[in-house]
């Protein structure tokens, strides 16, 4: 072989290498590229979602919303500003028993399991109306939303007839449905539902199912719960007759037995 013909082959040996190497480098640079690219995209994806859970998280609740709702939509027998003044009884009945309650209370519960049979003759019988305001506070002091969820569910009873309100009040704090208060099953719409059955006129009632799974009365729960918070009791129950306390004769309980009870509202009845 010729000098001549040895160096040609050397020269483009070595221009094929060169060639080569400058292939190699653009596709190095390329899968750099590449992985600073999928880098970036990953480091947004992250940031993406940290802002789409700060977002979640700082949104409001479905029950701030209710809340803060200019527009609410009252049950049927109510009156007064939002439909938070709820008044059952004959119309002609002069006095007015005030019924301050929580859904969720242990001591509303013993209560309406003692006497509130008793409550339900005397307004038949028409010697008082009562006037019921509903409390929230439970789902503060021991979280959840059973209190504000049964409130509305009560509206929706309520928006049936006064009779299915107090027939469905009486279910929520009977010994077979009334939940221990750190059990929050009145959050469930498909309890408040189950708890419905066992009120004939709730009983397979398709437009109280709606209202309670469509939250139709959430809003005016939470401004019942403002009107509790802005009367100044402080604990449930409360009963006032014509804002007068109605309670044990030399103490500030309330009457939590139908003896107690006949005799502390006998006494209301007279002042």
């Amino acid at each position: 072989m010729s000098a001549r013909n040895s160096k040609a082959n050397k020269a483009a040996a070595r221009e094929r290498l060169r060639e080569e190497r400058e292939r190699q480098a653009k596709k190095d640079r390329a899968r750099r590229q590449l992985v600073v690219a999928g880098s970036a995209v990953a480091v947004l994806a992250v940031a993406g979602g940290i802002g789409y859970a700060v977002v979640q998280a700082n949104k409001p609740s479905q029950w701030e919303t209710a809340a803060e709702a200019t527009t609410v939509t009252a049950p049927k027998n109510t009156s007064g500003a939002n439909g938070t003044t709820v008044v059952v009884g004959e119309a002609s009945a002069k006095k007015t028993l005030e019924l301050y309650e929580d859904s969720r209370c242990p001591v509303c519960a013993t209560f309406e399991q003692s006497v509130g049979s008793t409550i339900e003759k005397d307004v038949e019988a028409g010697k008082y109306k009562i006037r019921y305001v509903g409390a929230t506070f439970i789902d503060d002091a021991v979280p959840g939303e059973g209190s504000k969820n049964a409130l509305s569910a009560l509206g929706a009873a309520l928006d049936v007839s006064p009779e299915a309100f107090l027939k469905y009040k009486a279910a929520l704090y009977s010994t077979e449905f009334h939940p221990e208060e750190n059990d929050d099953k009145f959050g469930e719409d498909s309890y408040l539902l189950e708890v419905a059955e066992s009120v004939p006129a709730l009983k397979g009632n398709a437009a109280f199912k709606k209202n309670v799974e469509e939250g139709t009365f959430d809003a005016w729960a939470m401004k019942m719960s403002k009107a509790f918070d802005d009367s100044g009791v402080k604990g449930t129950p409360t009963l006032k007759m014509d804002g007068k306390p109605v309670t044990v004769e030399g103490t500030d309980n309330p009457p939590m037995t139908p003896e107690q009870f006949t005799t502390a509202i006998t006494a209301a009845l007279k002042g």
